[in-house]
């Protein structure tokens, strides 16, 4: 696939995405200014007098109104468009299934945090700190079961059956420092032609994992780069930094959300800050937040990524084999190589590729 077409595709996601993000707004910006909050508090009010039950309630409409606005998006950007530039082959129904799973689960995940929030709203003022600090827990708890209970959800997972290939594996982490129970394989071509690797779990439950895409398709020195870079990760520390990141994050996002929450107590009329119609206020703010962190999330994304590149380099001492397996993902991912500075700067958790290559062939 030529350039051209890479970049077409990357800028119709692109659009996608913006056209989502403005409609998402728009939705809960029209549902607070014309008091939909206040209209489903009142009725959720009388279907039940559980606190709970009502904040439930209130949530699940917000979010199935949100979730159907961006149906349309999601299969135009999931489904169609990787069909169209050959990235995804997996069956329709198959990919709904996902979806559905995935869906099912963030809405899970979704609402037990409202539940949290809403429950230390009204037990403390100091329910912002509180929120953070669960936020925090949560995050450490999800990072050690996703290889155990989250991935097998969406994939079939198996150990590595390559015995030289395992061994040259648990051989290159066992360098690098970091302990792994094992390398496993998930059968990512049943879906895509898409390859990667990683390095997931904590403690008992970190094992090295590899698409079947990258098994097959590279080279071993290829696939050392690969999981090298991802060993950096952990040899770094990275997944403790970018938990403490997050909790630091959090800790703003609550602090400023509990202010605004406040001056929507006056502004909307609601009962109190507790009230279940001011969903729609805090729905908004915590998006924005969100939306106004991410060019910094993404700059300290970068500069781990860099130094997890270099990590690889100097652990597998072959720049050639990096290079060669950055190729091969470009081509395989349908890579943006060349992103406006703009762009990477805002949207972009990697270096652009060729940047990374071109640090490669600088060692080279």
């Amino acid at each position: 696939m030529t350039a051209l077409e890479s970049g077409r595709y990357h800028r119709l996601q692109l659009l996608l995405g913006l056209a989502r993000l403005v409609l998402g707004a728009a939705f809960l910006a029209a549902v607070l200014l014309l008091g939909g909050g206040r209209i489903l508090a009142e009725l959720a009010a009388r279907v039940t007098a559980s606190a709970a039950g009502q904040v439930a309630l209130v949530a699940a409409a917000l979010g199935a109104g949100h979730a159907l606005l961006g149906v349309p998006f999601a299969w135009l950007s999931s489904w169609v468009l990787p069909r169209r530039y050959g990235l995804l082959h997996q069956p329709f129904p198959a990919w709904l299934a996902d979806r559905a799973k995935a869906a099912a689960l963030g809405a899970a995940i979704g609402l037990a945090g409202v539940e949290v929030v809403y429950a230390l709203l009204r037990l403390t003022p100091l329910w912002w700190l509180a929120a953070a600090a669960l936020a925090f827990a949560f995050a450490i708890a999800l990072t050690a079961v996703l290889p155990i209970w989250i991935l097998p959800m969406f994939f079939r997972l198996t150990p590595l059956a390559d015995t030289t290939l395992r061994t040259r594996l648990l051989a290159l982490a066992e360098r690098a420092g970091v302990s792994a129970v094992g390398v496993w394989i998930a059968d990512q071509s049943r879906k895509s032609r898409t390859a990667n690797a990683a390095v997931i779990g904590l403690g008992r439950t970190r094992r090295i994992l590899l698409y079947d895409t990258l098994a097959a398709g590279f080279r071993p020195e290829e696939i050392e780069a690969v999981l090298a870079h991802e060993l950096g990760h952990h040899a770094h520390g990275d997944l403790r930094r970018g938990l403490l990141v997050q909790g630091a994050l959090s800790v703003v996002t609550f602090w400023v959300a509990s202010h605004a929450l406040s001056a929507g107590v006056g502004r909307f009329g609601y009962a109190g800050v507790a009230d279940p119609a001011g969903l729609p206020w805090l729905a908004l703010v915590l998006a924005a937040l969100g939306l106004l962190l991410t060019p910094l999330v993404n700059a300290f994304s970068r500069y781990v990524e860099r130094q997890a590149d270099d990590f690889a380099l100097a652990l597998t001492r072959d720049p050639d084999g990096f290079i060669g397996a950055m190729e091969r993902l470009a081509a395989l991912n349908l890579a943006e190589r060349r992103p406006h500075p703009l762009k990477e700067a805002l949207l972009f958790s990697h270096p652009a590729l060729d940047r990374r290559i071109a640090r490669a062939r600088a060692v080279a």
